[in-house]
């Protein structure tokens, strides 16, 4: 069966009474997984939205995790559709429409996510690098401005799926959800497959580029000058917030690494033995789940012993995961050199 370039496991549609194709022992084991971390990751991430919008005071280290926290639970709330995709043999149910719909949501939490990470990796190297300017600019409101900005320019980068995204009969009686980036119904055209095949890479390019290597390039940055900031100034008040931070950007690109791997492998799958794409389209289908469904509960065991986690409160331990000493701690700090100048 033609797979396609796609971003969603390559499903197909049965428009008729015989039973789906076989499911696989991978596919079997990757759909069972997925149900306790779409369980995890509804009951965590909604706590913490909860948490985070109701119950803690409005900040902007607070506004940028509430924001990256919908990331995460928007993904999570498509992860049924992976489980009945597998559980059917990677058959397809849910029409032209949703083929579409699904892989931009999930492509516009993909982009928002890396984005988020990367604003809180700069913002916090403006915390520990700039203090008194980030005092007097860094404000509720601008951050406000900022994740509105970050997610229509997560949608922006998604729109190629609405145009792109198509289903397609095969085998007489099944439809399957690809992508179609010549747009035209010649699918098997000499000319055609090569001008989807440069459509194809130049998305691809752009997606690695600005959703995977030059943020983890700016992240990586911003956390090696923190850690040379907080080793030279013994800013142990620093300490917790730089584990979080890192904390999620090495979950999320661990995550999603696997991800640009099999679509870059996707271009040259004529010469990567069927095996191995089977294999990396698993694990990037559990990776990538299990990233969004599971980071947030990470957050509570950063910069806490172990038997600590169980003595306190749930409610508690979420708000001690985001508070933002950083911002006070900064405050005082640079207060402190003000007053002995």
């Amino acid at each position: 069966m033609n797979k396609g370039n796609t971003t969603l496991p390559p499903t197909t549609w049965v428009n008729s009474s015989q039973p789906p194709a076989a499911v696989s022992a991978a596919h079997l084991t990757a759909a069972v997984l997925l149900f306790p971390t779409f369980l995890v990751g509804v009951l965590g991430n909604g706590l913490y939205l909860w948490v985070l919008g109701l119950k803690m005071r409005r900040t902007v280290t607070t506004l940028w995790f509430l924001s990256l926290v919908s990331c995460y639970f928007l993904f999570t709330l498509l992860t049924p559709f992976f489980m009945v995709s597998l559980l059917m043999g990677l058959h397809w149910v849910f029409g032209t429409a949703m083929c579409k719909i699904l892989n931009t949501c999930i492509s516009v939490a993909m982009f928002s996510a890396v984005f988020h990470l990367t604003l809180i990796g700069l913002d916090r190297y403006i915390l520990t690098h700039h203090p008194i300017w980030s005092r007097n600019h860094r404000t509720v409101p601008r951050a406000g401005k900022l994740v509105v900005c970050m997610w229509l320019a997560s949608f922006i980068l998604s729109t190629p799926y609405l145009a792109f995204r198509e289903t397609q009969v095969v085998d007489g009686d099944r439809i399957i959800c690809i992508n179609n980036y010549t747009l035209s119904g010649v699918w098997n055209g000499a000319e055609t497959k090569d001008l989807g095949r440069r459509v194809h890479l130049a998305i691809f390019i752009v997606r690695f580029l600005l959703g995977f290597l030059l943020p983890f390039c700016t992240i990586a940055g911003c956390c090696v000058c923190i850690g040379l900031k907080m080793k030279k100034k013994k800013l142990a008040w620093a300490g917790k917030p730089f584990k979080v931070m890192v904390t999620m950007v090495v979950s999320f690109f661990l995550g999603w690494l696997p991800y640009h791997l099999y679509h870059g492998l996707k271009l040259y799958e004529k010469e990567v033995p069927e095996s191995i794409m089977s294999a990396l389209f698993v694990i990037y289908i559990l990776l990538s789940c299990f990233n969004a469904c599971f980071t947030p509960i990470l957050y509570l065991f950063v910069g806490e012993k172990f038997r600590q986690v169980f003595r306190t409160s749930l409610l508690t331990l979420v708000k001690v995961a985001f508070v933002d000493d950083l911002d006070s701690s900064a405050h005082e700090s640079s207060g402190r050199q003000e007053n002995t100048k």
